[in-house]
């Protein structure tokens, strides 16, 4: 599905799990990122540092093969060009997904099923004024197309999207469901189980963190294993001491210990 339209014309994909095959684990986001480019004027000074310009080429994108996504967007010369942006704005949920999440309990990408709340970028302020200042002048000059990003929701998830989101873990198979920080508990597990709704009431100690709890999704007897957030595990941007020094001590003391391995 086309959701909208990316600066210099990318369309705006939803992005959903490519491998259907069962799964031992579901993971459930909160929207997916985008491809970011350093976007430099026809002058040469730099216009944005990380402007969104791409959907991800695949959920949870680890932010390989972005020079070649690059190339492919058609940028006039008078509107300059477009190069990677610094490493820490393409894939690292993904890369942390990997590394904090998965492969601490002993699994790889291929054992799991990945969905977010909104299935596609989302544009938050820091994008919009960026846009507002460097590429809306542009625009008629340089015959650049109207970007049409969709903003992030007040509302990340509606009756047809956690109907949308059982059925795809019906799908899965999988018996544990990763839930990454407050949001998926928020919009989702907390319409089917009230006795959560953000991660906090699940506990804040070490002898609380990511452990597995019984819940019931409709029909679906499953367990729930809820994470703090990508963002908040591998200090990007701005994020708690507390749930990164929580999630340090379950990489190294606790998620090992959780699933039996195969």
């Amino acid at each position: 599905m086309i959701a909208g339209t990316f600066p210099f014309g990318e369309p705006v994909h939803d992005l959903a799990q490519l491998d259907r095959s069962p799964k031992r684990a579901f993971v459930l986001g909160v929207y997916a990122s985008a491809v970011h480019a350093r976007w430099i004027g026809a002058n040469g000074e730099q216009k944005a540092a990380a402007l969104a310009v791409a959907s991800e080429p695949e959920i949870f994108w680890r932010g390989d093969g972005v020079e070649k996504i690059l190339t492919r967007i058609p940028i006039p010369e008078e509107a300059g060009t477009l190069v990677p942006a610094a490493s820490m704005y393409n894939g690292p949920s993904g890369i942390a997904l990997d590394q904090r999440f998965i492969e601490p309990l002993g699994l790889t990408r291929e054992d799991a099923w990945l969905c977010d709340l909104v299935p596609r970028s989302c544009m938050n302020s820091k994008q919009k004024k960026a846009l507002d200042r460097e590429y809306i002048p542009l625009m008629e000059p340089c015959h650049l197309p109207k970007p049409s990003i969709p903003i992030v929701p007040s509302q990340l998830a509606d009756d047809q999207r956690r109907q949308d989101i059982l059925e795809e873990i019906r799908e899965s198979k999988a018996d544990i469901l990763i839930l990454l920080g407050d949001k998926p508990i928020q919009w989702f597990l907390w319409h089917f189980d009230d006795r959560w709704k953000r991660l906090g009431d699940f506990g804040e100690t070490e002898e609380d963190y990511g452990r597995l709890h019984k819940a019931k999704l409709d029909d679906i007897n499953i367990e729930v294993l809820p994470l703090a957030h990508p963002r908040q595990v591998a200090a990007l941007g701005t994020h708690s001491p507390k749930w990164f020094e929580l999630h340090q001590h379950w990489v190294g003391e606790v998620a090992s210990s959780l699933i039996p391995q195969a």
